[in-house]
Parts: C-alpha cells; sequence; structure tokens
C-alpha cells in the first residue's frame, strides 16, 4: 500500500501546480483487520474524483463496508466492536504532497496507518461549501444511504459536537476507552458502536495537544484494548471547486 500512498501524493502534487486547483481536504478510510470482504476485494481503493462529504460517506458506506455497522439493520452480527468518525481541520489536500507538514504527527499517523492496514481508501479530493460543517454533512449523508434507518441508539460523541445536549457525549479519553471496553464485552449481537471524535476532541482539552497527537492517542487506546476497530478520518475542506476539470478523475 506504500506506493498507492505514493500515488496520492504524486497526483496532490499535480493538482497543486494545476492553474485553478480547488482548495479541497483529504479523506482516509482504514480497519487494520479486514472485516468481511471476500478475498478477491480490493484491499487498497484510491478515489481520485472531487467528492462531496455526501458523496464520500456513500462510499464508505457501500465501498468501505461500513454500511454493515452503522447502519439499522436487525439480527445483525457485529464485525468490528468500534467505528470512529475522525473530524479534523488541520489538513488540506495539498498538504499532503510537502516535505514538512504543519502536524508531522498527523501526516505520519496517516500515512503509516494507510499503508499498513488490511484495508484502506483514499479521497484525496473532498469539497464543500464554506457555511457547511463537515460533521453536519457526514452525519445527514450516512443517514441518506441507510435504507433501513440511521439511529443515534448506538452513537456517542465527543463534546466539542454540535449535536443536541441530550445525546451521550465524552468528556474525555477516559470515557472512550470505557466505551470500547463495553463493547467488547458485548455478545457478538451487539450493534458497533459509532464514535464521532469532532475537531479538538473535548472541550476541557489541553490547547497544546495538536491534532495528530489526539489521533494517535486514540489509536493507541484502541489498539492497547484488543477492539476491532475502523477510522475515517476527514478533514474540513474550504471552498467549492472552480474548475475541476484540471483535475485527474477515476480511481485507481
Amino acid at each position: 500500500m506504500a506506493a498507492a500512498w505514493a500515488a496520492v501524493a504524486a497526483m496532490l502534487l499535480l493538482a497543486q501546480v494545476s492553474a485553478a486547483a480547488p482548495v479541497t481536504a483529504p479523506a482516509f478510510l482504514w480497519a487494520p483487520n479486514n472485516y468481511e470482504f471476500s478475498s478477491d476485494v480490493a484491499k487498497e481503493i484510491v478515489h481520485y474524483e472531487i467528492v462531496s462529504p455526501k458523496n464520500l460517506a456513500k462510499s464508505v458506506l457501500e465501498e468501505g463496508g461500513w454500511s454493515n455497522l452503522v447502519c439499522s439493520k436487525e439480527d445483525h452480527e457485529k464485525s468490528v466492536d468500534v467505528a470512529v468518525l475522525f473530524l479534523g481541520s488541520k489538513l488540506q489536500s495539498s498538504d499532503i504532497s510537502k516535505d514538512k507538514q504543519a502536524d508531522s504527527t498527523l501526516a505520519d499517523m496517516l500515512k503509516n496507518s494507510f499503508t499498513s492496514s488490511e484495508f484502506s481508501m483514499a479521497f484525496p479530493y473532498v469539497a464543500m461549501s464554506d457555511d457547511d460543517k463537515l460533521e453536519t454533512s457526514l452525519l445527514s449523508g450516512f443517514a441518506e444511504s441507510c435504507n433501513n434507518g440511521f439511529g443515534d441508539n448506538h452513537i456517542t460523541y465527543t463534546d466539542t459536537c454540535s449535536v443536541s445536549e441530550d445525546l451521550k457525549k465524552h468528556h474525555d479519553m477516559d470515557s472512550i476507552h470505557e466505551l470500547v471496553m463495553s463493547q467488547i464485552e458485548k455478545s457478538p449481537s451487539g450493534k458497533t458502536e459509532l464514535i464521532v471524535f469532532c475537531d479538538g476532541g473535548f472541550k476541557d482539552l489541553d490547547n497544546a495537544k495538536s491534532e495528530g497527537e489526539l489521533l494517535s492517542e486514540l489509536v493507541a487506546l484502541l489498539k492497547k484494548s484488543g477492539a476491532k476497530y475502523t477510522i475515517l478520518y476527514a478533514s474540513q475542506p474550504y471552498g467549492l471547486p472552480e474548475n475541476p476539470s484540471n483535475l485527474p478523475l477515476g480511481r485507481e
């Protein structure tokens, strides 16, 4: 998968030097352990076309296997304990091809996770309007694409998320750890828990922690617990593409 990451960086560099390259942000999906995929399914997928957050959500559900995890289904045994939607704001598409990163921990974490996981997907170009929130767009995209419903009963959020105060929220990593351990103890018939980790993580968090440090801490927690997990990292893009024809389309 190192070759796939190199291809992503190369294509982003090409877009960066284009005359009218849009401002976009990347998204990466990975699962350390292959879940419910037959052996003939591709294990590394890169989408080079510009996508909206709702189309990203649809691809994650259909191609990334999340429809079996987060969509409401009857009598479905869970293959994954926890699915994490990690929403960031520090990474734009053009940053991937740079030699030096503003948040090197984040870049290294994403690269290592993408290249070493048993299944991974990359979406180099995610674009949306300036007044939209990535959190809202992705969650509504999941809801629209889940034919059997997308209930709140198996979704929790960090307290920086802009959702109803009545929903379950995490105020620190210890709270997430308790949820993960609870999920491991449940029977296979239990539902996969979707954790929405919003930008900044927690309201009372020390501001000195970078986005990369938060993601690394979360991954370390999941690995140490022994949980089966999958993560979708997506960064808030700013601005709509003015001339999409300047970018390569299609998928390798």
